[in-house]
């Protein structure tokens, strides 16, 4: 669907309504009187209403649906009412009974419209699975392409196109009282409509039918068996929540055993990230119970949801909180973190922060593993003499809890910025979080200023011109890492066919699409102008990549600080909570080793003048012992450590499946007689 400018489309909200409601009353009138110029144009606009409000108001349309005005309702009322004024226009008996049969098709064009609809929605069914999968070779579950999405998925546009030489038919012949117009428009339609209905039957032979909800299920336990997985990523979230597992693809695909990503919902699928790890989704708790009976011995969650629960029910398998980020926020000690296994952390600020918040989380179960999407990042080695201070401004988010201190973006962001951009030796990317504005109305709005303002300060600069031949080679990995990742689909793509498309990965294609990823980095920022403030938002370029840009990064208390900490480069926090600096910085340790900025932006200046001079950088030595404490040593690479807790959890879980297996079953009669008479059950109904 194409996009139009906001002040069309709330221009749209007001006028289409008042203009679908205007022409049905002017054709009520023209049916009535009868006065076919005014029966017929009154048709016409509809029809042309109708035709915006399908391609470019489809929000507007279900809305006016909800009212029962839907378009189903709209297409017959503007047939009959253009029947109506046929026969009000002839004068004899006869001639009216001529048109009868125009009716009859009508009839039967509306009856083949729904039998269309109740097929559709018998082929969705049919091709809703109960386990959905990425990077799995399918071919057991005979799967094929996606009917065309007109017949499958837009009965509202199906029954406007179908039907429209019928209406077509029917203005003409009140134009020329010529009943032959209407006939083979009529004619024409239920020819359409039948074509259709049979295209949707055909799909519902056995033949053609994809594989069903239980031979599905029997199939994802043959492949479980066969794949044997031993740690598996689980996660669950909304739809801007993905970059929260994304992050941990690199990872989950670079440890050693047979990862797994478990997800609980269907639109999750095509959100995570490119990578050749398996990706199975089972949105109902029995069919992820299956995964009991499997060889996974060790789940990673980077975030908790309501979901969670549901899988740490499991008992074969070991759980560990991974987190997507830490920081000094009460999040970042959540209490469900103890309905974990054990919880790992970067460094030593993480266990010390749980031994305080006192949140029913165990020193024991705290396992320092660094943060190993940390390791490539590059480390600083001064700036060019010369050029721009790039300034990464990359505010959080709003949070739930209302906190002021949460996000400088409603109260510092649009003052930082302004300082920033007043410097003509700066250079800002703005990178906000993806889930602003999400809760709080204000920053959504505040977020939208800013770029707003970096778009236009961008417009203004006096740049070089973008060199072509680096504008080619944008496009050019651009359609390269598109060949790699298959992120292209149909519009009339669903679940099913992008499973078809997304089976089983070619040999290498890891490594095809990490070299096209680092190629497509490398060439969007060769292709911006030198020194140009930029407007970052989307997957691509990753945070991590705008870290290597950066020579300063500002952010609020969050994930984000730390995780530049591995750069080395100076980092400033913008102190929004309200709290004296003092007292700021000895509440939030990640603050220690920054310079703190006031929600004016007053300080911006002093701290351009300490990048620009680094022998006036006091902060140095105390960003190097904030980084130890926060991400663990810097010399062991964090990816072993990681790996090494992985294999230790496992051999946890194995340690218990032993001691289960073992138990033999003359131990086991007596408790379990035991339960069964506190129960008043019965042998085996407990």
């Amino acid at each position: 669907m194409r996009s139009v400018p906001p002040s069309l489309a709330r221009v749209g909200k007001l006028v289409l309504p008042a203009v679908l409601a205007v022409s049905f009353a002017a054709q009520v009138v023209g049916a009535l009187l009868p006065h076919v110029p005014l029966l017929v144009g009154a048709t016409a606009v509809g029809i042309a209403a109708e035709a915006v409000l399908h391609r470019w108001q489809r929000p507007l349309a279900s809305a006016i649906a909800r009212t029962r005005a839907d378009v189903t309702f709209r297409v017959v009322l503007r047939d009959l009412l253009l029947v109506a004024g046929l026969l009000s226009h002839q004068q004899g008996q006869d001639q009216r009974t001529a048109y009868l049969p125009l009716v009859l098709g009508l009839l039967t064009f509306y009856a083949l419209h729904f039998a269309c609809h109740a097929a559709a929605i018998l082929v969705r069914r049919s091709r809703t699975l109960p386990v959905l999968t990425r990077n799995v070779d399918t071919a057991g579950l005979r799967l094929r392409p996606a009917p065309p999405v007109l017949l499958a998925r837009r009965a509202g546009t199906r029954l406007l196109l179908f039907g429209f030489p019928a209406t077509a038919g029917l203005m003409a012949t009140a134009l020329t009282d010529e009943p032959l117009a209407a006939v083979v428009g009529v004619g024409l339609a239920i020819a359409v409509g039948t074509v259709g209905l049979v295209e949707l039957l055909t799909r519902l032979l056995p033949a053609r039918r994809p594989a069903r909800p239980e031979e599905a299920l029997a199939w994802f336990e043959e492949w479980l068996a066969e794949y044997r997985p031993t740690v598996a990523l689980y996660f669950s979230g909304g739809t801007a929540s993905a970059y929260q597992a994304n992050m941990w693809l690199e990872t989950l695909g670079r440890l050693g055993g047979r990862p797994l990503i478990v997800l609980r919902e269907r639109f999750m699928v095509q959100k995570i990230g490119a990578t050749d790890v398996p990706v199975v989704c089972l949105p109902k708790v029995a069919d992820l119970m299956r995964l009991e009976h499997s060889t996974l011995q060790v789940m990673l969650h980077p975030a908790n949801s309501g979901k969670t629960s549901q899988v740490l029910r499991i008992p074969t398998i070991k759980h560990a909180f991974v987190n997507h980020g830490e920081s000094d926020k009460l999040s970042s000690v959540n209490p469900y973190s103890k309905a974990y296994d054990e919880v790992w952390v970067a460094g030593p600020a993480a266990r010390e922060r749980y031994a305080l918040a006192k949140v029913g989380v165990e020193d024991k179960d705290v396992v320092e593993v660094g943060r190993p999407q940390l390791d490539a990042i590059r480390p600083h080695t001064g700036r060019p003499v010369g050029d721009p201070v790039t300034v990464l401004y990359a505010p959080t988010w709003e949070g739930w809890d209302g906190n002021p201190g949460n996000t400088s973006v409603v109260e510092a962001g649009e003052n930082l910025v302004r300082a920033l951009l007043a410097d003509p030796g700066v250079r800002l990317l703005y990178k906000p979080h993806p889930m602003t504005g999400s809760v709080d109305p204000r920053a959504g709005a505040a977020n939208a200023r800013i770029q707003e303002m970096v778009r236009t300060a961008a417009a203004r600069q006096d740049a070089a011109p973008v060199d072509p031949a680096a504008r080619a080679e944008l496009e050019s990995a651009a359609a390269d890492l598109e060949r790699a990742t298959r992120t292209g689909f149909r519009r009339a793509a669903d679940d099913m066919e992008r499973m078809l498309l997304q089976g089983a990965p070619a040999p290498g294609r890891a490594a095809e699409v990490a070299a096209a990823n680092a190629r497509w980095e490398e060439a969007y920022w060769a292709s911006l102008p030198a020194g140009a403030h930029q407007v970052v938002t989307g997957s691509r370029p990753a945070l991590y990549g705008c870290f290597d840009r950066a020579d300063l990064l500002i952010s609020d208390v969050s994930s984000v600080v730390s995780d530049y900490l591995a750069s080395g480069k100076p980092y400033a926090v913008a102190n929004t909570s309200g709290l004296p600096e003092e007292v700021f910085r000895e509440t939030f340790p990640t603050v220690g080793a920054a310079t703190v900025l006031v929600p004016d932006g007053s300080g911006v200046g002093e701290l351009l003048a300490s990048v620009r001079c680094p022998e006036a950088d006091p902060m140095g030595p105390a960003r190097a012992r904030l980084r130890t404490r926060l991400l663990g040593p810097a010399g062991e690479p964090s990816l072993a450590r990681f790996d090494a807790a992985v294999r230790a959890l496992a051999e946890r879980a194995a340690q218990r499946a032993r001691i289960v297996g073992g138990i033999p079953a003359q131990a086991v009669a007596p408790a379990q007689e035991a339960a069964e008479q506190r129960l008043g059950t019965g042998p085996g109904e407990g």
